[in-house]
């Protein structure tokens, strides 16, 4: 049973999209005010159709964290993250100041929206600490599927950047600079407290974090978070899911996941785990993402029953 939806727009800050009157996704763009914490758009507070909050804002481990956001943890020695940049095994983590940069919201091309399907489109510039434009990014997201008796309803968020920068740019992460099995970039959720110890599914079953964590997408299209509620007995479920065409040749580079439940609940689909990959001036890479929210305790033959019904 399709739940409808409808959208309300406060120009300068945010898009909110609600289905069935629950307020599902807060789509922000108006820049937070701190720059160490790298000012992009996010996607905070989102919900389920019942109304349950699954991102976290701010958390006092980790300030950068907002909702779920695009990033880029290492950048050519740029910080598209926010917060300290991981300087190698000798090192670690120090607060450089000059290495955060921060997303341009430069408008909205697209708005379209009737009571099946909300479609927002955004143009961005993604600028250096120092204010020089590197990359160019249509950013699209869509919601859809809202089915009340499923529970659960869909955001999908594709990405096409483009190098402007004149020269190559660089994309990794922790681990391609020297720390092991922190491969954390490209768009990341980070969940509400009382999703820490959730479990991680994978379409095999339930896997300890330290199992999942670097697994390649090529091998699970799909991972799921379920997670046990604060003051009501309820679960919910998250399902983060490749595009077919991610997993293939046509990807600018292999996908991974990056996954923890412990001490802090947090999913990336990592562009960059174990490698770099290089982007040439005025080229462009593209990578299609879909999460699922949903109410209730998914298991993995529900969660690739999903998958695999729902169309891209």
């Amino acid at each position: 049973m399709s739940t409808p939806l409808s959208v309300e727009h406060a120009l300068g800050e945010r898009i909110a999209v609600a289905a069935g009157g629950t307020e599902i996704l807060s789509y922000v763009y108006r820049p937070d005010p701190v720059e160490f914490e790298s000012r992009k758009p996010y996607a905070h507070p989102v919900r389920t159709l019942g109304g349950a909050l699954v991102t976290g804002y701010r958390p006092n481990d980790h300030r950068w964290h907002k909702g779920l956001q695009m990033t880029a943890s290492h950048l050519s020695e740029q910080n598209f993250w926010g917060g300290n940049s991981y300087l190698g095994p000798d090192r670690g983590y120090q607060p450089v100041h000059d290495r955060i940069g921060s997303m341009r919201h430069e408008g909205f091309p697209v708005l379209e929206a009737d009571a099946e399907r909300v479609t927002i489109a955004e143009d961005l510039t993604w600028l250096s600490n120092a204010g020089e434009a590197w990359a160019a990014e249509r950013r699209t997201l869509t919601v859809h599927s809202a089915d009340a008796a499923d529970g659960s309803w869909a955001l999908d968020w594709a990405i096409h950047l483009t190098n402007t920068r004149g020269e190559p740019l660089r994309f990794g992460s922790p681990t391609t600079a020297g720390r092991e099995m922190a491969g954390y970039t490209g768009l990341q959720w980070r969940g509400p407290r009382d999703f820490t110890g959730g479990t991680v599914l994978l379409p095999g079953g339930p896997l300890p974090d330290e199992e999942a964590m670097g697994t390649p997408a090529a091998e699970a299209r799909w991972l799921g978070f379920t997670a046990e509620r604060d003051d009501t007995d309820a679960h919910t479920t998250l399902l983060f899911v490749h595009a077919p065409e991610n997993t293939t040749a046509s990807a600018v580079h292999p996908s991974h996941w990056f996954v923890r439940s412990q001490p802090i609940p947090t999913v990336a689909f990592s562009w960059a785990f174990f490698e770099e990959f290089e982007l040439a001036h005025g080229e462009s890479f593209s990578y299609r993402y879909r999460v699922v929210f949903a109410d209730g305790a998914w298991d993995a033959e529900r969660a690739e029953r999903y998958v695999e019904n729902q169309r891209w």
